[in-house]
């Protein structure tokens, strides 16, 4: 559907830099985005890209929660009942609603539900040492911190090659900690900041105006353009105008729509259904991304300080953060059962791919801190709706989980599984600035066929 602004009559008034600036606009555009302004409608990228979907009968969007640290395959979706108990670890497994398919017992809701999951348990993590990256980026080049971060998210791709599935909204958000998203959802690298994530903190700050701004006078567009050209001649952009352009209208939009206000109101929801997501920093993100997908946003990425993975030892803290298996596993196993009903129940599963990630396995034996340490070899992940085949278990691990044996699906495959969902050209490429075309899918990634 075109995009329509919402007020295109005259204003008796037209605001200067200075009247901007008196008023103490100048700090709240620059925080928001909204510097540089040389005229108010939504930026060509963002047409384009909401024209590119115009065919689609459905917009399509994903919801990927990210473990931090590394969730243990064995003591999740890839128990080992059989292997010595240094090796499968303290919990039993249980039986499923598909035949033949056992999990971790503490797993129990994810168990009833099965028939609508994707285990694959053949997941390559040889990449990974505590990089995040590697796997969200679906690309066993990335690397995190400094210069070494070139290649972009696979929520950054998607904003780029597919966009917004609604216009006035970010395509691409991550519910984090404050201040965390640089290390846990990480961004679009040298693809250029346009198609970094909004973090969910970021976003709550751009939905207030200044005082002495109303939601008028900046609907009265037309009217503010001269005065905004001014105030862009006062600020040093450096180099960036064109991504203060596009920021400057979503951010207008975002106030002006009030549709993120209304996203963010997860109060709005029932006491009973709220209560089923959990009432903590998980279960509150999770509610939030399936608003957010109902709101319109195409890419929901939720981590975060409400758990961290890295359980080399078992129930025990982290720098605050609960940390170990018997904690965490419950409210894991809650919140996926309850949001995969959740979009199911409100006709939005069959366009929502829900993926659960992690940054490697664990060790095949138990240490002397009842924890397991890092694994690279192999790794499980999760996978639903999307309108995908579910119910089944792709690749197996060795008796004892130490090595894949069948099957091995590469970070690169999980690239091309998530760009052919939304029906990107597998052979698109970004330019680098020193003009070099850069692949969204390298090293011969394929999309993982069985999901199709």
């Amino acid at each position: 559907m075109p995009y329509s602004h919402p007020h295109n009559g005259q204003s008796p008034f037209t605001p200067s830099a200075q009247d901007l600036i008196r008023v103490g606009s100048r700090r709240w555009f620059l925080q928001t985005g909204l510097a540089g302004v040389g005229g108010l409608t939504v930026p060509q990228l963002l047409q384009a890209q909401a024209t590119q979907k115009a065919a689609t009968t459905q917009p399509k969007s994903v919801i990927l929660f990210w473990l931090s640290g590394g969730l243990s395959h064995i003591d999740s979706w890839d128990p080992k009942p059989d292997a010595p108990v240094e090796v499968r670890g303290p919990f039993g497994v249980t039986a499923t609603k598909v035949p033949g398919i056992r999990i971790s017992d503490q797993l129990p809701l994810q168990a009833k539900i099965m028939d609508k999951l994707t285990l694959i348990r053949s997941v390559d993590a040889t990449a990974s040492n505590h990089t995040p990256i590697t796997l969200q980026a679906g690309n066993p080049l990335a690397r995190r911190g400094g210069d070494e971060t070139t290649w972009p998210a696979m929520g950054s791709v998607v904003s780029k090659f597919y966009g917004p599935n609604d216009p006035q909204l970010p395509p691409f958000i991550g519910l984090t900690a404050p201040g965390q998203w640089k290390a846990d959802v990480y961004g679009a690298g040298k693809m250029g900041v346009t198609y970094n994530p909004v973090s969910g903190e970021e976003l709550k700050g751009r939905l207030t105006l200044p005082q002495g701004i109303t939601a008028a006078r900046l609907a009265d567009r037309s009217t503010l353009r001269a005065g905004f050209d001014r105030l862009r001649n006062d600020l040093d952009l450096s180099g960036t105008m064109q991504e203060m352009d596009k920021s400057t209208a979503q951010a207008v939009d975002l106030v002006l729509s009030g549709k993120a206000q209304k996203a963010f109101h997860v109060e709005a929801e029932s006491a009973k259904l709220r209560d089923a997501y959990g009432r903590d920093s998980l279960g509150e993100k999770a509610l939030l991304a399936r608003r957010l997908v109902e709101a319109g946003v195409t890419f929901t990425l939720v981590s975060g300080a409400w758990g961290y993975f890295d359980h080399h030892g078992d129930n025990v803290r982290w720098g605050g953060i609960v940390k170990g298996l018997k904690p965490l596993l419950p409210r894991l196993d809650q919140v996926i059962y309850t949001l995969v009903n959740d979009l199911e129940d409100r006709g939005l599963l069959d366009n929502t791919l829900v993926l659960v990630l992690t940054e490697f396995g664990r060790g095949p034996v138990i240490n002397k801190e009842a924890g397991r340490d890092h694994w690279v070899n192999c790794m499980s992940i999760l996978m639903a709706g999307g309108g995908l085949r579910h119910g089944q278990v792709i690749g197996s691990t060795d008796a004892r989980g130490y090595d894949i044996k069948e099957r091995r699906v590469r970070p690169q495959d999980l690239a091309a599984t998530m760009f052919h969902y939304f029906g990107i050209d597998l052979n698109s490429a970004w330019v680098a600035a020193d003009g070099r075309p850069m692949p969204i899918v390298v090293e011969g990634g394929q999309p993982i066929f069985e999901l199709f």
